[in-house]
């Protein structure tokens, strides 16, 4: 099991913005949080890489190969960060360094983590930018991002999150601030290089239609609650949550219609629908 979450809560401003929440994330599985704006599901992914804001306090347990992160020294956390675990951002152009280019960007987090010269981090800089699909790699790296598109910003910022090549993907609404066309050219990129390498996805977002193209299992969020998960299929097909409902009809108000059983829905579901990790359901130890 690469990632557990457990009876995670997080208080910030005196108030509980995350609370109770548990589930996992299995290796090589592709698991969704969604909700909508103030559920809790980007402080999730901030908590799993220890960078909650400045007075947020953290309890609960989150463990990543069986060794507990919460409440680690930084140190330790930017060691698994670009490392182990790679985080993609909503916004590639706060995330991104206007005054660098892309290309020192993307090596960046390779001469951090495996102590590389400049010149072998270029090489890995340039391979890279052609593994996420930018034109003309060798030029695109000389280049600064107020030079690019938005979807190409986006592709530098997964270029720049899997340079190590982490065992987890973390991404938190990475195709929200770009248009439909290239969202789905996004999402497609996502879905392949996951499959590809193996690794764990964690994609956050607020639109379930989104969460349908690239995640097997979804951990709906309502006010920092967990008020069902399940596979996407079964979620699809009979959502029992009223917020899941309500997500499914703002989804299907566009032209998108769900496919019950989409592309790679196999069991890769951290826990029983409904039952957060660590219950009953979980410990009997249930098949998928």
């Amino acid at each position: 099991m690469s990632l557990e979450v457990r009876n995670l809560r997080i208080v910030l401003g005196g108030r509980a913005v995350v609370d109770g929440v548990s589930f996992d994330v299995p290796d090589g599985a592709r698991v969704g949080l969604i909700g909508e704006s103030g559920s809790g599901k980007s402080l999730l992914a901030l908590a799993i890489l220890g960078l909650l804001p400045d007075g947020a306090e953290a309890t609960g347990s989150i463990r990543w190969d069986g060794r507990e992160i919460l409440g680690l020294p930084d140190r330790d956390l930017a060691a698994l960060r670009g490392d182990d675990i790679g985080i993609v951002f909503q916004e590639p152009r706060t995330a991104l360094n206007p005054i660098r280019t892309v290309g020192a960007q993307i090596g960046e987090a390779v001469r951090i983590h495996e102590g590389v010269s400049r010149r072998e981090a270029l090489r890995r800089a340039i391979a890279e930018a052609g593994r996420v699909a930018l034109p003309d790699p060798e030029h695109l790296v000389t280049r600064y991002p107020h030079q690019l598109s938005g979807g190409q910003r986006q592709r530098v910022a997964i270029a720049m999150a899997l340079a190590c090549r982490p065992r987890l993907l973390i991404a938190d609404e990475p195709t929200t601030a770009l248009d439909v066309t290239i969202q789905a050219g996004i999402l497609e990129l996502l879905r392949a290089l996951v499959h590809d390498a193996g690794m764990s996805l964690v994609f956050i977002t607020h639109d379930l239609a989104v969460l349908a193209q690239v995640a097997t299992h979804a951990v709906v969020l309502a006010d920092g609650r967990v008020v069902e998960q399940g596979a996407v299929a079964e979620l699809l097909r009979a959502p029992a949550s009223p917020v899941t409902q309500a997500l499914l009809r703002d989804a299907t108000t566009t032209l998108w219609h769900p496919e019950i059983d989409p592309p790679d829905a196999r069991a890769s579901r951290p826990s029983d629908r409904g039952a957060p990790s660590g219950s009953d359901a979980d410990r009997r130890g249930e098949a998928p």
